[in-house]
């Protein structure tokens, strides 16, 4: 029975979704290449139920969505969380950066425009920041070719702790002793 038990756990374990008893059955049987019983799939799982509930471990096995799944216990639920914030606020390239200063200032803007502007092929970075939902699709531009215009999403508001693209900072917002090599002599 333990194999059987350490073969269903290695399914939920893998699983992206939770894994329904008739999707860990039929993988069982296909594996097994022989009908096994749905009691015998039944008993192991409450054995890895029980197992979980330990408190030695910080994640259990939960029936949820009808399925069973791996799942992290609340008491563990500020560690992630502060974990998953960190890693949602990683540092961006200075390309990033740049492409993304230009979609928000100038937004809708096609790719090309961000060409024109940065000098530079943008296909990497826009794509970067679609995946990282910092950048949205907000249609086409009437323009030969119907290019994609893109803008901000509201990812991008609360990345940068802002509630309306009006809070961003306007040119006279910055000095121009900030934005100069050097000094100046004074004779």
């Amino acid at each position: 029975m333990d194999f059987l038990l350490n073969h269903i756990e290695a399914l939920i374990f893998c699983a992206t979704s939770p894994l329904k008893l008739h999707e860990i059955q039929k993988c069982l049987s296909e594996m097994f290449e022989a009908d096994v019983p749905k009691q015998d799939i039944e008993g192991a799982l409450e054995k890895i139920l029980k197992k979980y509930e330990s408190d030695e471990y910080s994640f259990q096995v939960e029936y949820i969505g009808g399925g069973y799944q791996f799942m992290t216990k609340p008491a563990y639920q500020a560690s992630i969380g502060i974990m998953l914030k960190q890693q949602s606020k990683k540092r961006l390239s200075t390309s990033a950066l740049e492409t993304l200063s230009i979609i928000a200032y100038k937004q809708p803007i096609t790719k090309g425009e961000m060409e024109q502007i940065r000098g530079v092929n943008c296909d990497y970075t826009v794509q970067k920041l679609l995946e990282k939902e910092l950048v949205e699709i907000k249609g086409k531009a009437d323009a030969i070719g119907r290019p994609i215009l893109y803008g901000t999403s509201q990812n991008f508001m609360e990345y940068f702790g802002i509630n309306d693209l009006k809070d961003l900072p306007t040119p006279k917002d910055f000095s121009q002793d900030e934005n100069q090599i050097g000094k100046e002599n004074e004779d």
